[in-house]
């Protein structure tokens, strides 16, 4: 009977999870029943081998243990729309609670109905005790034994069940052991899968590697048998008038594009490799690669200024002609990209500044943090350093949060905050810049360029690096300071409270951005300024609801919700630039290195320059991904096509970019994990 109330406590709140937080989406039922039933089969075997009051101790020890854990997953998926790993309660438990208890608190009423639920088998468990039902009592030999032959029989199976799916390649299979996904094993295979393979996955990490993107990917591409459509950017002027020939300049020839790449000694990086099958693996791969040419952006913004901004819950719809101009301004002048998109990735913020200052994917969760340890010589920083140029980096909140105060200046930024966190005064006092109200929550971005933007202005070259604050989640105008500072410029919108409440405090945004410009241009420093803005992810924090009322449109289908701006302006692009190529954050940092003319290499990056010829390619946290030539929704099963192909050629262009995107992931992976910058750096020709 305990055996029969764990199990059936387990399979209830798996279903209370995944209704509450995915919905009534498909799953992969073999793994978790398994694992349902090796659980309550231990639980059941340590349970038999006590005395009678041992017995109902710890049996309310496991049956509350269990409810906590799905609570706390419940919980956290309410705020961050992403499972709970272990690696995150240990590592970034007194970040979120210290920081987030707000969210937390608005979580909490948001999850009540299915706190509620949770417990229902608390309250069945208790009626059984009651009524006679579960008794406790010591067991005999023949009870024992049956217990121990119950659980020995589930991990039979379990072995059976991986067996068949490595046999047949299923894809539960390589999302739980070979490609390690949590997200998709949360959502298919539920919590106690995801829970015993992320444990799994740290106790490996204590005698070896870690690996998120463990799948070896030695094996040669998939042959394409017929020939691919040939991949080029899609970029297109704004329409000029004609102008009379004897008016129009000499044209200048086009130089011959070049490799963008380093010279490396490539004996002396195999050397570095031996031994080391991941070291080995980058070696291989990164040989392989086919660098980005040189074109006709190269070197467009060579000698500028850059001031390179995330934006914290930043979207296309907080874009608005009247309440926040400046932004509309920048995103329809400059350069203007049609298809640009911003995957959310599991630790949000973090790791989206990951990918906008690394070009990286991220490896699990805490990139940046990880990152800290390692060289990151690879960085815009390193680059506007060759040149003499000082990198400051700015953020309106705690200098410890996510450990910033060693992984930006690892960058090579000059690492400044408005609050000190854990961090000591002695040590850290003077990374402090001025606030008017440093302690609002969300602070201001506007008060944070009035504090910051007087240090550099002056200077003859510069590159800073903001990461805002202001479009902080949760978007009402009782939690959320800057809303509520704006309330008055959005009361006439016909729209939800959240809806304006998120425009609300992107109207600070607004004004940061229109008192940096008028700063830069006081001090003669606008049109030689490059300004570069995208978010760090889209404002998850909404419901699917709340965020098609702000878009005023379905964001349900073809990855949607992830559409994005990016703003790359500069005063003197007189008409707009029009890049329909398919982008994403992931592309930036090497189009930023194109753009300013320096000589990078192109293979360090799992980003492409985005004027570069090769095709734009999106990557999602799934291993979804997007194309100029197709739409593949990998949680929905679903293929949508941009161009025509015949059925040979589909087959074969999806499975060249469906090992392309694993190949991209561990490339990202081991350059983390190997510290493999350094390697290269050491393996340069002329560093």
């Amino acid at each position: 009977m305990i055996w029969v109330i764990f199990a059936g406590t387990l399979l209830f709140m798996e279903m209370v999870y995944h209704i509450g937080c995915y919905g009534f989406t498909a799953v992969s039922p073999l793994l978790p029943l398994v694992w349902i039933a090796i659980v309550a089969s231990m639980e059941s075997v340590i349970i038999d081998v006590l005395k009678r009051k041992q017995q109902k101790v710890l049996f309310w020890i496991f049956l509350i243990a269990e409810y906590i854990v799905y609570g706390v997953q419940i919980e956290y998926f309410t705020v961050f729309k992403q499972p709970l790993q272990i690696r995150t309660a240990f590592v970034g438990g007194q970040d979120a609670l210290t920081n987030y208890y707000r969210e937390i608190g608005m979580a909490f009423l948001r999850a009540l109905p299915q706190f509620l639920f949770l417990a229902v088998p608390l309250v069945v468990s208790v009626l059984f005790i009651k009524k006679g039902v579960l008794r406790f009592e010591e067991t005999g030999v023949l009870q024992k034994t049956r217990a121990l032959f119950l659980m020995g029989i589930s991990f039979l199976v379990l072995y059976v069940v991986l067996g068949i799916g490595k046999y047949m390649e299923t894809e539960y299979y390589e999302e739980y052991s070979e490609f390690y996904s949590p997200e998709s094993v949360a959502e298919k295979m539920g919590v106690i899968t995801l829970v015993q393979r992320d444990c799994a996955f740290e106790i490996k990490g204590l005698f070896g590697k870690e690996s998120h993107t463990a799948q070896e990917l030695l094996e040669e591409l998939p042959p394409i048998a017929t020939p691919l459509p040939t991949a080029v950017p899609v970029v297109t002027e704004a329409p000029v008038e004609d102008v009379p020939v004897e008016n129009i300049p000499e044209i200048t020839p086009t130089p011959a594009p070049v490799p963008q790449v380093f010279e490396l000694d490539m004996n002396k990086l195999v050397e570095a490799s031996q031994g080391d099958k991941q070291k080995k693996w980058l070696a291989e791969y990164i040989s392989s690669l086919q660098p980005t040419q040189t074109n006709e952006y190269t070197g467009m913004f060579e000698g500028y200024n850059l001031i390179y901004l995330t934006a914290e819950g930043f979207s296309t719809y907080a874009i608005h002609p009247e309440l926040t101009p400046t932004l509309y301004k920048l995103a329809n002048s400059g350069f203007v990209f049609t298809n640009y998109y911003v995957p959310l990735w599991q630790t949000s913020t973090s790791d989206g500044e990951y990918v906008n200052c690394t070009g990286l994917i991220p490896d699990g969760q805490f990139s940046m943090r990880k990152s800290g340890a390692n060289y990151m010589g690879f960085s815009l920083p390193r680059f506007f350093a060759k040149e003499g140029v000082t990198s400051y980096a700015y953020h309106n909140n705690t200098m410890s949060y996510y450990d910033r105060h060693i992984t930006h200046p690892n960058l090579g930024y000059i690492f400044k905050t408005s609050k000190l966190g854990s961090c000591s005064e002695k040590e850290y006092g003077q990374n402090i810049f001025p606030m008017e109200n440093p302690g609002k929550w969300p602070a201001s971005d506007y008060e944070m360029m009035v504090g910051t933007v007087p240090e550099y202005a002056g200077l003859d070259r510069f590159h800073v690096y903001y990461m805002t604050i202001s479009g902080h989640m949760y978007y009402s105008f009782s939690g959320n300071s800057m809303s509520s500072k704006n309330k008055e410029a959005v009361k006439h919108l016909d729209m939800s409270e959240n809806a304006k409440a998120y425009y609300a405090c992107h109207i600070e945004l607004d004004k940061a951005l229109e008192y940096l410009l008028e700063q830069l241009e006081a001090a003669g420093k606008l049109e030689n300024t490059v300004i570069c803005l995208s978010a760090d992810h889209y404002p998850y924090a909404m419901t699917e609801g709340e965020y098609e009322e702000l878009a005023g449109k379905d964001l349900s289908q073809n990855m949607e919700k992830f559409r994005n701006t990016l703003i790359l302006w500069n005063a003197g692009i007189e008409e707009p630039v029009v890049v329909e190529k398919t982008c994403c954050s992931i592309d930036i940092l090497p189009t930023l290195l194109n753009l300013f003319g320096f000589e990078f290499d192109s293979r360090m990056y799992a980003g492409r320059d985005i004027f570069s010829a090769e095709e734009g390619m999106v990557i999602f946290n799934n291993r979804s991904f997007v194309t100029d030539t197709v739409i593949y929704d990998k949680k929905a099963k679903t293929t949508t096509w941009k161009k025509e192909l015949t059925e040979e050629q589909k087959k074969a262009y999806l499975d060249y970019m469906t090992e392309e995107v694993k190949r991209r992931y561990s490339f990202s992976a081991y350059i983390l994990q190997e510290n493999y910058y350094q390697i290269i750096q050491d393996c340069l020709l002329n560093p």
